[in-house]
């Protein structure tokens, strides 16, 4: 190895590994993209053939994969300032900003080309307008420009569910708009409860968080209201066709917690909070994971119990 390349490699971290164009993709958040679109095509009243079906979830998958890429290809500036991002690919130096952006851009037509081609034209759209949707709305345009971020940007992690159901249907109904209102009205409380104990991270990095911008009392009251909001939507998807009795017993119970540590968050101080290290702040973070989870986990239970004939309404 020459001194120049042994310089370069130092300079850009080291060789990537295939670990690390894994990382690219953000596979926690792709995880949660492939499940909620999943169960929106399991919880359709058409069924779909399961090699389609697979077809459908592979290209929904390498979808979310091209915006991890993307977003972190754009967002490299911030990544870097932010402890807990900075040791991503590209800001650690292993893989340089023009490769994620490649990789990004070619994964995100393949994905869309193939799911139109193994589904239909109006899946397709809609997973070309979510791509969309997350790179130039959120993270080139919102992120940086007002506390309204994650609220408006929220609308991109919660379209898989209805790509989901666009795919086995060819169209939307209440129970889409219901699974997309959920996660929607979700994403608030869940990163602003993480913002209330990372806010140092997101002013070094100059993102206007509410935590930044407003303080964290406001973002407080903020998590209890989006909340209070929250809940009906996570009921009411009980009494479509896609819940039941399974569902809503489930429903009932996560609201109930959910709310009660938005509560929590609410009547806590900062003194109280830091002194303990914002111990409840994490605790209803850590849960608000699985809310999300279960909720749909209930769903896919209901449209299984309804394919054998024992479930739904």
């Amino acid at each position: 190895m020459t001194d120049a390349t042994a310089h370069t490699l130092a300079s850009r971290g080291g060789e990537a590994q295939f670990g690390d164009y894994v990382a690219l993709m953000k596979p926690r958040v792709m995880s949660l993209v492939v499940f909620t679109a999943l169960v929106g095509l399991l919880a359709a009243p058409v069924s779909v053939p399961p090699m389609i079906g697979f077809a459908a979830i592979l290209f929904i998958a390498i979808g979310a994969g091209a915006s991890g890429a993307l977003n972190m290809w754009y967002d490299a500036d911030i990544d870097r300032v932010m402890k807990r991002t900075a040791r991503r690919p590209v800001p650690a130096g292993k893989i340089e900003p023009g490769e994620a952006l490649g990789l990004g851009v070619a994964l995100s037509a393949i994905s869309v080309v193939m799911l139109g081609l193994a589904t239909n034209l109006v899946a397709a759209g809609f997973l070309a307008f979510t791509i969309f949707f997350y790179i130039a709305i959120y993270t080139i345009w919102l992120k940086r420009l007002t506390p309204q971020n994650i609220v408006i940007g929220g609308a991109a992690g919660a379209f898989p569910p209805m790509i989901g159901w666009t795919v086995a249907t060819g169209g939307i109904s209440i129970e889409a708009v219901l699974m997309f209102g959920l996660i929607f009205m979700w994403t608030p409380p869940h990163f602003w409860a993480l913002a209330l104990f990372m806010k140092s991270d997101y002013h070094k990095a100059r993102v206007p968080m509410l935590t930044v911008t407003h303080g964290r009392a406001e973002t407080r009251k903020q998590i209890l209201i989006y909340t209070v909001l929250l809940v009906p939507v996570a009921i009411g998807a009980g009494f479509t066709l896609i819940g039941g009795p399974v569902y809503l017993a489930a429903a009932g119970i996560l609201n109930a917690l959910f709310l009660k540590g938005a509560w929590q968050i609410w009547h806590r101080d900062e003194v109280t909070a830091e002194a303990d290290g914002y111990a409840v702040e994490k605790r209803v973070f850590r849960f608000s994971l699985f809310y999300l989870f279960l909720h749909f986990g209930a769903l896919a239970l209901e449209a299984g119990l309804r394919a054998a004939g024992m479930g739904g309404w």
